[in-house]
Parts: structure tokens; C-alpha cells; sequence
């Protein structure tokens, strides 16, 4: 999930429909049906007309795949960063069915508004994602979610000046062109300390083993750190410096998610090369980057008076057939394991950097609640660095204080 949250925004009912679908009017329910009522929630994007009204058509075709409902379908506007607060503050009045980041789940399960998915519904789930999607959703061998993409970052280059060869090492790239990196953003920055072997929690699911951002291998990554932020070929990437950059040619690559290919793919065109994490050179040896990854899911409260209408719509919203149709309308790439076989989903560059990211250049993003300590610290080591408070006389100590504050319940 993006650090740099964009801010929740709940809509009142926009649309009530029947047995007809999400775009008609109330129907007029058959005495063998039962009329149920149902609040989904999902960013602005899916509900667009310029993107297809995406959440409005799967719900149409929902309703016409379930006769014995006559389903009222209520819609409200919040993104995958923001349904949980929401959920875990009111969840009586929240939505029945919502997409949410996979690592706000605690923020629900601490509330008890966030529904387990068992039996015949987990078994279908399983058999349709990876195990490393799958865990990214699973707690206390729970499973909470159906997962619809995966969620995490890589980079895009002008391949104008940057061979394929070129974006394999970040400091080879910039011997050639000028590559910005969201530095100040720490949703980004420990890629660095991450590829140098620093860890989170143990695997990224034990508390008690705390976060190993210290230690000589984490000065030398921030020396490392306060070199490139002086590179002259390099540029930090904040409040969308990175795509104008790309715009005006005076940037060449950039690190970002799949919510901005479209917009890069319109400025290089052709151009546009996509790939996952390069490596890094520390000390004469390569490191490699890696991202935070996890997924994007659709849950549903424990709060709804219809459960299994809620559940069989949130399984359907997750579905191939929903995937596909989310792909080829609002550009969301797929992880349903079915569609990553589909030749022209398999040939786009975007689809194949963000899975070879996931795969093998990221770790999974700890959802442990301590994790919520450690945002503010690198924020302030980037933005420390760029403003020249952090430097090679006062590195190893700046370092120990970003791991002690990291570390500590009080930040």
C-alpha cells in the first residue's frame, strides 16, 4: 500500500436497482424471493462512466447470475487505503462488501469487523492464487479476503536512453540518464536497507523479534543514500515531480505503481519500458532492491445482515470474470491464476514488472500493528538526507536513532 494515503471519501447512496442490475430501477421481487439489501464500497475509479462503471456492471451481472435475491445495491466511494478506518469505526454503518489494502487488516480485526473466509469459499479462493498472495491475507491461519491484484511498485525507464542491460543495475543507470526515486517517501526508501539485509519482525510476522534497521549494514546503505541524493543524474520524485519530469524529457525513469502507467505510457509511448527492482552497488558488491509488496482484497463486514449474499458477491467481485473485465476497463492488473495464463495479459510489460516484482524483488509487507512505528522514521531519514542534516560525519548515529525510533511504541 502507498504510504502517501489519499484520503478517505464516503459517498451516500448513489444507485438502487433490482433483479435488473446495478443501472436499472427496483424490481418487483417474485414471492420466492428474498429482498435483501447490500452496500458496496469501491474507489471512484471502478465506478467512472469513463472507465466502464466497472462495480456497477459486475454487480448487473451478479444479479442476474442469483434469481432467489432481489438485491438492492447500495454504492459509496472509498479507496482500498481508507475503507478500513471507516469499517473499524462504525462498522454497523459501514459497507457490506469493500475493497481494502491488505495491510490495514488488523485495523479491522482488531474492531471484529472483518469476515473470515472458510470452507467451500476459501478452498475456491486457494485454488485460484498463489500461496505468496494468499498469505498476504492470512493471519493466525485465517484467510480474510478475496484477493483481486497484487500491490507494490517498480520502475519505468525511457528505453530512448536505457537499454535493457542499463536498468539492470541503478548505478549503471545513472552513468546514461537522469532517474528520480521517491526518497522522502518510506513506503519506497528501505529498498535500499531492505536489499542489504536488514529485516522487519523476523519474517515480517513476529513482533517480538522487533526491526533490525541498525548496524553497520544500515549505516553503509545511508552512506550510500547521501551519496545518490548528490548524484547529479539524480532526482527526488515528490507531489508528481517524477511524471513531469518524464513529461518535459528532463527525467528518464522513475519508480511507481500501475496507477500511473497509463499517464507514462501517454508521455513515452513506444518508449516506455517497464521492469522490475534494479540492483544497487554497495561497497563494489550489488544489492538488490526490494519493494514492500501485498495485495488489494474484497472484504466483507461481519455486521451484514445478508453474509452470504455479501460473501458470494465479494468471491464474485474476485473472480476471473471480474478480474479480466477490471483489467481491460480501469487497467488493474489480475492475480487470479487462471488469467495469468491469458496470452495477451501475459505480453503486457506492466502486468509481467508488477509479478516479477511480487515474486522475486519485494518481501511481503509485515501487517503486524508495529508496523505502524516505522513510517515515520525513514520519512524523516529521506527528507534528513535531502536536507543535508544527515551526512557522512553523523550517519552511523543518525542511523541508530532511525532503528531506535523504528523500534519504539512512541512514534
Amino acid at each position: 500500500m502507498r504510504k502517501n494515503k489519499i484520503a478517505f471519501l464516503l459517498t451516500a447512496a448513489l444507485m438502487v436497482t433490482g433483479l435488473s442490475g446495478c443501472g436499472g430501477t427496483t424490481g418487483s421481487a417474485s414471492q420466492d424471493q428474498e429482498d435483501i439489501r447490500l452496500m458496496v464500497w469501491s474507489p471512484q475509479n471502478d465506478q467512472s462512466k469513463d472507465r466502464g462503471e466497472w462495480l456497477q456492471t459486475m454487480c448487473e451481472a451478479f444479479a442476474k447470475e442469483h434469481p432467489e435475491w432481489n438485491i438492492t445495491f447500495v454504492y459509496g466511494v472509498a479507496d482500498e487505503a481508507g475503507a478500513a478506518g471507516q469499517v473499524a469505526q462504525d462498522p454497523e454503518a459501514s459497507a457490506d462488501v469493500f475493497m481494502y489494502a491488505n495491510d490495514t487488516l488488523t485495523t479491522m480485526t482488531d474492531a471484529n469487523a472483518l469476515a473470515k473466509f472458510g470452507g467451500k469459499y476459501r478452498e475456491e479462493i486457494e485454488s485460484t492464487n498463489s500461496q505468496e498472495v494468499l498469505d498476504s491475507l492470512i493471519m493466525d491461519g485465517a484467510l480474510y479476503g478475496v484477493p483481486f491484484t497484487t500491490n507494490t511498485w517498480y520502475m519505468y525507464y525511457d528505453k530512448s536512453v536505457f537499454s535493457e542491460e542499463d536498468v539492470k543495475n541503478l548505478d549503471t543507470m545513472l552513468e546514461k540518464g537522469v532517474v528520480s526515486f521517491p526518497f522522502t517517501n518510506s513506503w519506497y526508501l528501505p529498498a535500499f536497507y531492505l536489499g542489504n539485509g536488514c529485516t522487519l519482525f523476523g519474517d515480517g510476522t513476529d513482533e517480538s523479534q522487533g526491526v533490525d534497521f541498525g548496524g553497520q549494514k544500515a549505516v553503509d546503505v545511508t552512506n550510500y543514500l547521501i551519496d545518490l541524493e548528490n548524484h547529479p543524474n539524480f532526482r527526488i520524485d515528490a507531489d508528481g515531480s517524477g511524471i513531469a519530469g518524464l513529461r518535459d524529457g528532463s527525467i528518464n525513469a522513475m519508480f511507481t505503481g500501475s496507477w500511473d502507467a497509463a499517464a507514462i505510457e501517454e508521455i513515452l509511448g513506444e518508449n516506455m519500458g517497464v521492469a522490475s527492482l534494479p540492483t544497487y552497488t554497495l561497497n563494489g558488491e550489488e544489492k538488490q532492491m526490494l519493494a514492500y509488496a501485498g495485495s488489494k482484497a474484497i472484504g466483507v463486514n461481519t455486521n451484514s445482515r445478508y453474509m452470504v449474499a455479501a460473501v458470494e458477491l465479494a468471491i464474485y467481485l474476485g473472480s476471473a470474470e471480474a478480474q479480466k473485465a477490471h483489467y481491460e476497463l480501469c487497467g488493474v492488473v489480475p492475480c487470479n491464476t487462471e488469467l495469468m495464463e491469458d496470452e495477451l495479459i501475459k505480453a503486457d510489460e506492466v502486468v509481467l514488472a508488477q509479478n516479477n516484482t511480487f515474486n522475486f524483488t519485494s518481501i511481503l509487507q509485515p501487517f503486524v500493528s508495529k508496523m505502524s512505528n516505522c513510517w515515520t522514521p525513514v520519512e524523516n531519514m529521506g527528507k534528513s538526507i535531502r536536507n543535508g542534516t544527515v551526512t557522512h560525519e553523523n550517519a552511523a548515529e543518525q542511523t541508530e536513532a532511525m532503528n531506535d525510533a523504528m523500534n519504539s511504541d512512541g512514534i
